[in-house]
C-alpha cells in the first residue's frame, strides 16, 4: 500500500462527506505552524518560519480548535521546527484524540531528544523528514554541516522504533537529479515509508536566485515521474503528470488552510496577502475564484502540492479509468 489503509479511508471518507453536503471547496489538509521557531535558517524557507520567539507560539488549545473547525482529517505539522515545541506531547496526544491523521515536517536534529522519548509510535503519526539531497547538497541548503548526517541517523532510528516515516526533497533549480535518484536509493534501502518530492517555491523573502521557472520544473519532473515507477513516491500520478507539463489543473488554495502564530494566512500556505484572527472571517473573505484561476504574478512559476495534489485526486476522480489508476497507483506502493 502507498499509504496505510486507515489513512486512506479516512480522507476517502472525508472527501465523500463534504460532496454528500454539496460543498464545492473544503480543506483536507490544515498546514498547522504552532510556532516560528527554527534551529535552522535553509537557503529555500521563507524568513519569518525561522525567526520567529518562542513566546510567540500558539497555545495547544487554539491549536485543537483549529483542528477541529476545519474539519480535516490530516494534519500536517511544521512551523517553524515543531520539534522545538514545549508543548509538543500535549498536542500530538489531543491531534490523536479526536483522530486527526499527523504528518510532523522535522529536520530530524533533535527527534532523539523531543520526540522519541516522550511520544511513543502512532499509526496516526508520520515522522517526515527534510532531505534536499545528498551530504554537501543538504548541508548546504541547510546553512550547517553535519545535518545530512543526523537527519539519515534520525529516519534509521525512527524506522527501527516502529515510527511510520517519510521524507520530502525541495527541487531547486541547480537541484542534480541523478543525486536524487541516489537519495531515492538510499531512503529505499533504509525502508522508508514514502518520499515526496516537491519543486521549490520563491518566496519573496528569499533572495537566492535557487527556484525554478515553469519550464524548468516540468523538466525535472519527467524524471521524477521516471522515478515514481521505481520508488515509493507519494506523489499521484496525475499531480505528476501536472508537474511534468503534461495536463493542465486549477488550484485548489483552499484545500490545504494554513494557521501560524499571527492567524490564518490568505490565500494559501505559499502566499499570505493577509492573516485573519478567525476562522470565518478567513474562509469567508478570500476571493477563492481569483486565486483558482492563477492569475496573480506569484502563481505563475508554482506547482507545489499544497495547491494542486487535491486537484489531481479530484481530476483522476472524474472517470472510472481515472479512479482505477488511482487504486492501482495506491495498492503498487
Amino acid at each position: 500500500m502507498r499509504f496505510p489503509i486507515d489513512f486512506a479511508m479516512s480522507n476517502a471518507k472525508h472527501m465523500v462527506q463534504q460532496r454528500s453536503k454539496g460543498r464545492k471547496r473544503y480543506p483536507t489538509v490544515l498546514m498547522l505552524e504552532p510556532l516560528y521557531t527554527c534551529n535552522l535558517a535553509c537557503i529555500g524557507c521563507s524568513v519569518e518560519r525561522h525567526t520567529g520567539k518562542l513566546k510567540d507560539r500558539l497555545p495547544v488549545d487554539k491549536c485543537l480548535e483549529a483542528a477541529r473547525i476545519t474539519e480535516v482529517p490530516t494534519v500536517a505539522l511544521c512551523g517553524g521546527e515543531p520539534t522545538l515545541y514545549p508543548e509538543l506531547a500535549e498536542l500530538l496526544e489531543g491531534l490523536f484524540d479526536m483522530g486527526k491523521h499527523v504528518i510532523m515536517c522535522t529536520n530530524a536534529l533533535v527527534l532523539d531528544k523531543k520526540l522519541f522519548p516522550v511520544v511513543p509510535p502512532n499509526k496516526k503519526l508520520f515522522v517526515n523528514v527534510h532531505l534536499d539531497g545528498m551530504k554537501a547538497t543538504h548541508d548546504y541548503v541547510c546553512n550547517r554541516e553535519g545535518v545530512f548526517d543526523k537527519a539519515i541517523q534520525m529516519v534509521k532510528e525512527s524506522k527501527e522504533r516502529g515510527y511510520l516515516t517519510l521524507t520530502n526533497t525541495t527541487v531547486f533549480k541547480e537541484t542534480d537529479m541523478d543525486e536524487v535518484e541516489e537519495l531515492c536509493e538510499m531512503l529505499t534501502e533504509i525502508g522508508v515509508d514514502g518520499i515526496l518530492i516537491s519543486p521549490g517555491y520563491e518566496y519573496e523573502s528569499v533572495e537566492k536566485d535557487i527556484f525554478l521557472t515553469q519550464e524548468q520544473i516540468h523538466e525535472k519532473f519527467r524524471r521524477v515521474r521516471h522515478l515514481s515507477k521505481k520508488y515509493k513516491l507519494t506523489a499521484t500520478p496525475t499531480f505528476l503528470d501536472f508537474a511534468a507539463g503534461l495536463i493542465e489543473l486549477k488550484c485548489s488554495p483552499w484545500s490545504t488552510v494554513n494557521y501560524t502564530p499571527k492567524g490564518w494566512k490568505g490565500p494559501c500556505y505559499l502566499i499570505g496577502e493577509n492573516f485573519y484572527d478567525d476562522w470565518e472571517t478567513f474562509w469567508n473573505s478570500v476571493d477563492w475564484d481569483y486565486w483558482e484561476t492563477r492569475q496573480n504574478r506569484k502563481c505563475l512559476n508554482c506547482k507545489m502540492h499544497s495547491g494542486f495534489e487535491h486537484s489531481a485526486v479530484q481530476a483522476a476522480s472524474k472517470s472510472l479509468k481515472g479512479m482505477a489508476q488511482l487504486a492501482a497507483w495506491h495498492v503498487s506502493g
